[in-house]
């Protein structure tokens, strides 16, 4: 169901919903010159200097920029374990907010993060801008690695920017989680509601760090599990 630009549902969207929802929303709704901004410039770790310069470059464009970070284990196996999970989408299992798990992970993919609120769920259409995948690490050769994607916000979606999902293993062999991304509002909801949906984006970042974290857990304790 459409709702003054909005794609809503009284209950958990279904795939032919969201398909529907795909198929009505139109482009990209941020500036062009903003498409992949959120990507990472390599897989060396960025310098705190360097992320809040480019951090407040995007505030500098009326962007609120939330950025969250979780170390989630260290080693090739843990690296690797957790770019599984982000291929799977485990790390968006959340149970309030969901992707299809067979969704692709590449450039020009097309989906909904659907998202319950109160009473109706909304799906949010999104668009993959990108794929990074630095993993040099995969034969325990050489230390350092990361894999990245990042999706833009397409027209009827509530908020206009991107946000990318990457896991890294550092040069001290670390695996970190990160969620970063960049957004205004795009409807008047949004716009009225503004301080209510930054609390929303932080904590679905922190949750999503939660559940990678316990998927990344399970894994080393008991294997890998069927998909």
């Amino acid at each position: 169901m459409a709702w003054g630009g909005l794609f809503l549902s009284f209950g958990r969207p279904s795939q032919e919903q969201q398909k529907s929802c795909l198929a009505a929303a139109g482009g990209f709704n941020y500036d062009a010159a903003l498409c992949g901004a959120s990507c990472p410039k390599s897989a060396a770790p960025s310098t705190t200097e360097a992320a809040d310069t480019s951090d407040k470059a995007l505030v500098e464009r009326g962007f609120f920029v939330n950025r969250s970070r979780l170390l989630i284990g260290s080693g090739a196996s843990t690296f690797n374990h957790a770019k599984c999970a982000l291929l799977s989408w485990r790390h968006l299992a959340l149970g309030w907010a969901n992707v299809e798990p067979d969704t692709p992970v590449k450039v020009g993919t097309r989906f909904c993060i659907c998202n319950r609120e109160v009473i109706p769920w909304i799906m949010l259409p999104l668009q993959m801008a990108y794929v990074t995948d630095g993993n040099g690490n995969s034969a325990g050769h050489t230390k350092g690695g990361m894999f990245a994607f990042g999706s833009g916000t397409l027209q009827g979606h509530l908020l206009a920017g991107e946000e990318r999902f990457s896991v890294q293993l550092d040069e001290e062999d670390r695996v970190w989680y990160e969620v970063f991304s960049f957004s205004k509002p795009a409807h008047i909801l949004s716009t009225l509601c503004y301080p209510y949906v930054q609390l929303r984006q932080k904590h679905f970042a922190q949750q999503s760090g939660q559940a990678l974290l316990r998927h990344v857990a399970a894994q080393a304790t008991t294997g890998p599990q069927p998909q």
